[in-house]
């Protein structure tokens, strides 16, 4: 009855490609286009060149997002590629030597040698490549990278989130443009730190806070060089 009842644990760890993706792209659009847009209207423009300047952070952020995402996680899966093909060749090759290198694997982890070699043995005669990519290299083959997945989800998340400042702009008066671009995007990104802090397992109020600090430093400078850049300009 030892293993009668099977719990299901949601690991955390399970999340971290698609969280990792969905949360950078969400945080950056709002940065990103918050502090362009920010820093246009501070050089004293028009409220349609602060709207063009945030439909053009908009779109060239979501591409680039998606573009950065691919190449990146693309490169880590020819990595993972390249760590199965050459551990196939090596099994294929010189699978008693493979088998030992399993079992030691487990003497270090406290087994003894004999039962370290009987659980080589069990694991090897189930699934031999899973158990050395999985113990021996850390890859397990159902997480491996997806860069079509991040790819999609950084660009859609960016899209998505870079329309928080150009809302504010559209419903603030003319005066009021930079309060409330600032004061709404800080809202969103310490609301979007303090669910990805929760979905990751983390302090929600540290996860909150350091993003809304980001944020508002990005903003701050962004803000600082549009002024200075428009006072030059006239």
């Amino acid at each position: 009855m030892l293993f009668a009842n099977r719990q299901q644990e949601a690991h955390l760890s399970g999340r971290s490609g698609w969280l990792r993706a969905a949360v950078l792209g969400s945080d950056d659009a709002i940065v990103s286009t918050a502090s362009l847009m920010i820093g246009v209207a501070a050089a004293s423009a028009s409220k349609q060149t602060i709207l063009i300047a945030g439909v053009a952070g908009l779109v060239a952020g979501a591409m680039s997002m998606a573009v950065g995402e691919y190449v990146s996680v693309s490169a880590q899966r020819d990595s993972e590629q390249a760590d199965i093909e050459l551990e196939q060749e090596e099994l294929a090759g010189e699978p008693r030597a493979e088998l030992n290198e399993l079992a030691m694997i487990y003497v270090k982890r406290g087994l003894e040698k004999e039962l370290a070699m009987k659980v080589a043995q069990q694991l090897s005669a189930r699934d031999r490549l899973g158990s050395h990519l999985r113990d021996e290299l850390g890859i397990v083959t159902g997480s491996l990278a997806r860069p079509l997945q991040a790819a999609w989800i950084s660009a859609t998340s960016f899209a998505s989130f870079a329309a928080v400042p150009i809302a504010a702009l559209l419903v603030a008066p003319t005066s009021q443009v930079i309060p409330a671009i600032s004061v709404l995007s800080l809202v969103s990104l310490a609301a979007l730190g303090a669910f990805g802090g929760y979905l990751g397992g983390a302090p929600i109020g540290r996860a909150a806070l350091r993003v809304t600090i980001g944020g508002g430093l990005a903003m701050a400078v962004t803000a600082g060089i549009g002024r200075l850049l428009g006072v030059s300009a006239s």
